[in-house]
């Protein structure tokens, strides 16, 4: 039982995050004018030599906040590496394979884990940082006043609207790559009296990395028919609308069933998953997938049931295979979507691609599983929304570090 005095000494987590955003907040203040002192002490000694503060800016930095969005990075490190151009990529997992990759021109660093490696970011000397964390200058990551420039990459197809609410606010540039993804962000500057960002298309160059590996990888052995279940996590979620009743009815139809569940799951809906995992354990018919790559898993899956991941897009376009999408009444309320008029990109291009699933129809999930496997019409709306949500097809990373090598250089010039 809790005493009043460990009551006394609690501090919930939103109000510890604040606390933590606030004391970031003071000592960042306290640092830039120290700095900025001595910046000017060091001026009158040198008498008008170059500012070391500008001397040691590192030209471009791509920070990630997960180990997961190397795939993201991977294509962009290796085309900086292409082209003989140094770059710092700095990441917040210990287990990161960027840390371990070997490309010469790319120098990897571990921050330390959560605030640690935001405190760090919120001082760094930088003139381009390149990120896919939604946030900045929201929560703990404050831009530093000694970074010249951030551009967003997004981590998926899809949706720009559907990050957390003021996901990209104050970022200077998004890199895009649809035009109806440059119409949200401007309808969100309008709405909130924002200044104009930069937009760009920077195609996916994580989606164009998916494909190479395709074409590597040959033909998908013989194997039955594989359903695969990979929903996203929270309150909307498909796990969390239907329960254990979709396991069951998928289990009835024969087919060899393999369940995915979001990595954040296991860590916010734990108890759920457990529950789950203990009432469908390991068998010939079901297996539970966790492999940090998903590129196998999909590979070797017929079809893909989801909700609104970004895995959908994933597995339609890249591996040209159908999906369902089950209804689970999407709630905008928690996104940036919210204070939009239009209805949800992501909704629609789903009904292009695949069949949904409703309480109605779930007892009969095997025929549907059996349509979009058969019906040519799934693979013309895939063609449809890869063109809608895919330029620069092949040559993302390309694209991305053309606009970030121009940008570096007009950053120069407006320097000189």
């Amino acid at each position: 039982m809790s005493s009043a005095h460990d009551l006394l000494l609690y501090i919930d987590p939103g109000t510890g995050s604040m606390l933590f955003a606030v004391l970031i907040g003071v000592f960042g203040a306290l640092g830039y004018v120290i700095r900025m002192a001595w910046v000017k002490i060091r001026f009158k000694i040198t008498g008008g030599k170059k500012d070391k503060t500008k001397s040691d800016k590192i030209p471009y930095v791509i920070f990630s906040d997960d180990k997961r969005y190397w795939m993201v990075f991977e294509p962009i490190c290796r085309e900086f590496d292409k082209r003989g151009i140094d770059v710092e990529y700095l990441t917040a997992s210990k287990d990161d394979p960027g840390l371990s990759c070997e490309y010469k021109h790319v120098k990897s660093r571990f921050l330390g884990e959560g605030n640690k490696a935001f405190s760090k970011l919120n001082f760094l000397n930088a003139s381009i940082v390149l990120a896919t964390t939604p946030g900045l200058d929201v929560y703990q990551w404050k831009r530093s006043k000694e970074v010249d420039f951030y551009v967003h990459i997004p981590h998926s197809a899809g949706e720009i609207a559907l990050y957390k609410m003021f996901g990209i606010d104050y970022y200077d540039a998004i890199l895009l790559a649809g035009d109806y993804l440059v119409d949200h962000v401007r309808e969100l500057e309008k709405i909130r009296n924002l200044p104009p960002k930069e937009t760009a298309f920077g195609g996916l160059p994580y989606m164009d990395r998916i494909v190479e590996r395709i074409k590597k990888s040959g033909p998908v052995p013989e194997h039955e028919t594989t359903v695969l279940l990979a929903p996203s996590w929270g309150a909307s979620s498909l796990l969390n609308k239907f329960g254990d009743k979709i396991i069951s009815e998928l289990l009835k139809t024969g087919y060899r069933i393999i369940v995915r569940p979001h990595p954040q799951s296991f860590v916010s809906e734990k108890e759920m998953i457990d529950s789950l995992m203990n009432k469908y354990p390991e068998s010939d018919a079901l297996s539970w997938n966790r492999d940090p790559d998903n590129f196998e898993v999909l590979r070797n899956s017929d079809i893909l049931i989801s909700d609104f991941s970004a895995v959908v897009f994933d597995f339609a376009l890249c591996f040209d295979k159908p999906v369902i999408y089950t209804d689970t009444k999407f709630d905008k309320a928690p996104y940036d979507y919210w204070w939009m008029d239009e209805e949800v990109w992501t909704l629609g291009a789903l009904e292009k691609i695949g069949e949904k699933v409703t309480e109605d129809n779930l007892e009969a999930i095997k025929e549907v599983i059996d349509d979009c496997l058969e019906n040519p019409r799934y693979a013309e709306g895939r063609d449809e929304v890869r063109i809608e949500c895919w330029k620069c097809c092949g040559e993302g990373a390309e694209k991305t570090v053309d606009y970030l090598v121009s940008k570096y250089e007009e950053l120069k010039t407006k320097e000189d």
